[in-house]
């Protein structure tokens, strides 16, 4: 890692941490109050947007919420038929899923209306909170910083929603569908009734979940920039990281038939290579620059 790539990212956390703008130099309280105010805006914005989930909440629990573990969600019919047009049978095809949902507490349906109402806001107004991010960071980049970051918002959002998208279409009903037809015991003492909170808590965690995960190509940008890893470091673990994938691919899905857990699996592969294509061109262009430089 040559000493250029190191002057610079010790400059760049310098200003970030407001010792150098382009306006001059801000103290520590300015700095603080920068940041107040853009978490300000940020918390209006999602508390305005959760009210207005809210307002919607019952149909937003009927008709988004409990969707993937409905039999008529459009993911069962949407596998079954491609199984069936792939000439592979029912191997996409999942069993119906059976189970209610119980609540233990008085106030449990009302703070799970809360919970959803703020985790439908995060979703929602995710590209502005990205973008009340990037007003905070802008400061402390260089013109040349500020160039490569164009358009960021709008790449950081789109894998984000992919990311939930997939989280919601694809994960969870597997996930339900597996947890709903797994039986302990042959006795069947044991019936499958999960509470309210764990339903929303397990799928709010899959949507988020996949949301940040497909995030992996604009980490890898990032920390690749600031020379933190480099094409080679992610080769070299390639084959742990094939490894993780189809583990956790095994672990979700329905059956154990290869097609089913392909499904999963390659869509996070994917992102990997993307990952090491960015941090390839990336880092072959730092070298470029700094070679200039010398």
């Amino acid at each position: 890692m040559s000493n250029n790539s190191t002057s610079e990212r010790k400059a760049f956390f310098k200003r970030l941490r407001g010792k150098e703008t382009d306006g001059g130099e801000m103290s520590f309280m300015d700095h603080l109050e920068v940041l107040r105010w853009h978490l300000f805006r940020s918390a209006v914005v999602l508390i305005v947007v959760a009210g207005f989930v809210f307002f919607y909440v019952d149909w937003v629990f009927d008709h988004i919420i409990l969707a993937p573990s409905q039999n008529s969600f459009i993911t069962y019919s949407g596998l079954c038929n491609l199984s069936h047009k792939l000439h592979l049978g029912d191997a996409l095809c999942m069993p119906p899923v059976k189970f209610q949902l119980l609540g233990n507490t008085v106030s449990g349906p009302f703070m799970s209306a809360i919970s959803i109402s703020f985790i439908g806001a995060i979703v929602i107004a995710f590209p502005y909170l990205m973008w009340e991010l990037w007003r905070f960071v802008k400061p402390a980049l260089s013109k040349k910083e500020i160039s490569y970051a164009k358009g960021s918002i709008g790449w950081v959002s789109l894998c984000f929603f992919t990311g939930a998208a997939f989280g919601y279409f694809l994960l969870a009903p597997f996930t339900f569908n597996f947890l709903a037809n797994f039986h302990l015991g042959s006795t069947g003492v044991y019936q499958y009734m999960p509470t309210l909170d764990d339903y929303i808590d397990t799928l709010t965690s899959l949507i988020i979940g996949c949301g940040v995960a497909f995030e992996l190509p604009v980490f890898a940008y990032v920390l690749s920039k600031l020379g933190l890893i480099t094409p080679k470091f992610l080769k070299n673990y390639r084959k742990y990281a094939y490894v993780v994938i189809l583990i956790v691919a095994a672990i979700i899905t329905p059956s154990p038939d290869w097609t089913s857990q392909t499904i999963v699996a390659v869509p996070l592969i994917i992102l990997y290579e993307i990952s090491i294509f960015i941090s390839k061109r990336v880092d072959k262009k730092r070298v470029q620059e700094e070679a200039a430089w010398d």
